[in-house]
């Protein structure tokens, strides 16, 4: 199966583009550990170039690819200088502009619904992408969390849809994650977060699942609905913090996360499981929707 080169590619790049960056010097702190360490960024190089690679030898539809190679150097600039939110949107959404020359169809799809919306439904899904885009960047700061449940979207997408695309994502974010878990040795940044968000969108546009991303999507909604109250400074605010028997202080402001910490008191891989598992259920969901 050549959809499981992804894997084997993400494992072994991931691993190269980590030493790259840590020597490189570009590396951020793990601010939730008791201890002060340093863990190379960017190692969203890996899982962008595997997807396009192995999306290229399986033939997937090159406008989803080119897309989602455009919002990766969104990522990529990001990275490099630390865009303000604002500023990602505007470029993510210039990035996925192409969206309204790609999509044909006059509708959106609400499992057995269609809502037709006329000429505007290119804008709606283009402002869909866009969405998701910067809702998975935003749900993140935990060691394996934007990419484990990037990877249960995607897995889910491809039990729903049969898309190739959708399996290769899912096996290059596992790769991937080997070397994001609980305690992690690279960092995904927006490289990774900005395109797979993107990537998840084009895949649900392509085979009418809008309604079942949406579902998978909403631990990310209630996480920007919560930070939009305090107009996403929530590190100027303060930041969540780590007790000595390594459980996590919620932060002072409200978030998705701050809601999990604060309903039970858990370390950081609890968390990030406890996140996943909740995925896990939105998926079920959303599959149940096409049933």
């Amino acid at each position: 199966m050549i959809e499981a080169i992804s894997l084997i590619l993400s494992l072994i790049l991931t691993h190269y583009i980590a030493k790259a960056m840590m020597k490189a010097g570009i590396a951020g702190r793990d601010v939730h550990k008791p201890y002060e360490v340093f863990v190379p960024e960017m190692g969203g190089l890996a899982i962008v170039f595997s997807i396009l690679l192995v999306g290229l030898l399986t033939r997937s539809p090159g406008f989803i690819l080119i897309v989602f190679a455009l919002v990766s150097m969104v990522g990529i600039l990001d990275d490099l200088s630390n865009l303000p939110q604002s500023h990602k949107v505007i470029l993510s959404a210039l990035a996925t502009f192409p969206i309204m020359l790609w999509v044909k169809r006059e509708y959106v799809s609400l499992g057995e619904v269609k809502l037709y919306l006329g000429l505007i439904t290119p804008i709606v899904f283009w402002l869909y992408t866009i969405a998701s885009a910067n809702l998975v960047n935003m749900l993140a700061g935990f060691n394996g969390l934007e990419v484990g449940t990037s990877a249960i979207i995607f897995l889910f997408l491809y039990l729903m849809s049969g898309s190739k695309l959708s399996l290769i994502a899912f096996l290059a974010s596992l790769g991937f994650l080997w070397w994001n878990k609980y305690p992690a040795k690279v960092f995904p940044g927006d490289t990774g977060t900005l395109s797979l968000g993107a990537l998840m969108a084009l895949i649900a546009i392509e085979n009418h699942l809008e309604l079942p991303l949406a579902v998978m999507l909403i631990p990310h909604a209630i996480d920007f609905m919560l930070k939009i109250r305090v107009k996403f400074k929530g590190k100027q605010i303060g930041r969540t913090k780590v007790r000595e028997d390594g459980t996590l202080t919620p932060p002072p402001y409200l978030s998705f996360l701050g809601l999990i910490m604060r309903v039970k008191k858990v370390k950081e891989w609890e968390l990030v499981l406890y996140v996943w598992g909740i995925e896990i259920i939105l998926g079920i969901i959303g599959l149940s929707l096409l049933a």
